[in-house]
């Protein structure tokens, strides 16, 4: 009886590894029974041209209060910077009026969403802004014509720097007024949209 050599169709005949989906070809996959497509990473729908769900919006968005803290913390610092800039130059500077009024519009907005009285309010804070910044300027100019320093003239004399606003105050004082006032309401809504 002679042997017969294996043949190649015989069940001992050796096998090469298979190494994950055919053989080691990832993009060998089969789609399951009834997709088009396999299923992707990182939560994509597995249709052509489909796209994830939009985030839903920021929980801060349409806060009323947190618009006007915002806002109040905004008017507060562009106030302080507004007297800067007058009592620096000496004079009172249109553009840093609107710069005043549109950031405390852009906060409001920006933090408290589309209610509607938040453009009010933003007007109310960025008048008041612009009132405070104009008497801290009064208040540098005069700390720097007596020799004295800004805290003292601030805090310790306030009716006088008053006075001295409501004597330096002319029409386009109140012309800022309007620009920063115009400024924020508009910031306001824009910031909104």
């Amino acid at each position: 009886m002679s042997q017969s050599a294996p043949s190649p169709q015989s069940p001992q005949s050796p096998q090469p590894p298979q190494f994950g989906p055919a053989g080691g070809n990832p993009y060998a996959q089969q789609a399951p029974a009834g997709a088009p497509y396999p299923p992707q990473p990182g939560g994509y729908a597995a249709q052509p041209g489909a796209f994830a769900p939009p985030a839903p919006p920021a929980p801060g968005r349409n806060n009323v209060v947190l618009g006007v803290v915002a806002a109040v913390v905004a008017a507060l610092a562009a106030a302080a910077l507004y007297g800067v800039v007058i009592g620096a130059t000496k004079h009172e500077i249109g553009y840093a009026a609107v710069g005043v009024g549109f950031v405390v519009g852009i906060a409001a907005g920006k933090a408290g969403g589309r209610n509607p009285a938040l453009p009010v309010v933003s007007v109310i804070l960025a008048l008041g802004s612009v009132y405070l910044g104009q008497l801290v300027g009064e208040a540098m100019i005069g700390a720097d014509a007596v020799h004295r320093g800004f805290n003292e003239v601030f805090f310790q004399h306030f009716d006088l720097v008053q006075q001295a606003w409501k004597d330096d105050a002319d029409p386009m004082t109140f012309l800022f007024f309007a620009i920063a006032a115009f400024a924020a309401f508009s910031g306001a809504k824009k910031a909104a949209a």
